[in-house]
């Protein structure tokens, strides 16, 4: 059974980080490419996404991972906000894949609590990446203003949300787990994650606010 389990986590990881893409949509990092050196407009950009991560609770974290998208980002409340979606599922995707390969050793480890915590942690987390996922597309497919607009921000701040849940739930599997260095690492990696998409879901309700009001 240990070995049918380790199976199908690994299938269900290939299909999270390859999904093939549904009607021309892709799930590359952040749908905008980086800045060229030397640009005004990426000047501009950088200056606006350092005050822009100002409102996040994790500023300079969210600074250094958007910072790379300046040229396009410029600024525009909305591209910026759709890069912070897509590097949160970057991360989100990776670590997917760490728990899935630390999922090898925590199957055939004395401690069956640990293998459970990681076990879950896999699954919460590709529950996430389907969410994060989602938003990017919604994102990107933005249209018309009003209710339409509004519509389809909801469902981005409601799978944002969800994310951001399911991200912070992987720990509290690891609670009953007896400390150590597995436990640690783990535990950490995901605090990275959850940080990163809180920044993510604050830029997506900075856009909301501005283009839709209180």
């Amino acid at each position: 059974m240990k070995n049918l389990r380790l199976f199908s986590c690994h299938i269900i990881l290939f299909f999270l980080l390859h999904q093939v893409p549904a009607f021309g949509y892709s799930t590359t990092t952040a749908d905008v490419p980086a800045a060229g050196p030397n640009s005004d407009t990426a000047a501009d950009g950088t200056s606006y996404i350092r005050k822009s991560c100002g409102t996040t609770l994790y500023p300079e974290l969210c600074y250094k991972s958007l910072a790379g998208y300046s040229n396009t980002v410029q600024q525009d409340p909305a591209r910026l906000a759709r890069a912070a979606v897509g590097v949160s599922l970057s991360r989100a995707k990776r670590m997917a894949a760490y728990v899935s390969n630390l999922s090898r050793e925590a199957d055939y480890g004395a401690d069956h609590r640990a293998a459970a915590a990681i076990h879950d942690c896999f699954s919460l987390f590709g529950d996430a990446i389907d969410q994060i996922r989602d938003s990017l597309k919604e994102m990107r497919q933005l249209r018309g203003s009003g209710e339409a607009l509004r519509f389809q921000m909801s469902n981005v701040q409601t799978w944002m949300s969800a994310a951001l849940t399911n991200e912070d739930t992987c720990t509290d599997g690891f609670e009953d787990v007896p400390e150590g260095p597995m436990k640690v690492d783990v535990c950490s990696r995901v605090v990275k994650a959850k940080e990163v998409t809180s920044n993510a879901l604050a830029l997506v309700n900075s856009y909301v606010a501005k283009v839709m009001g209180p």
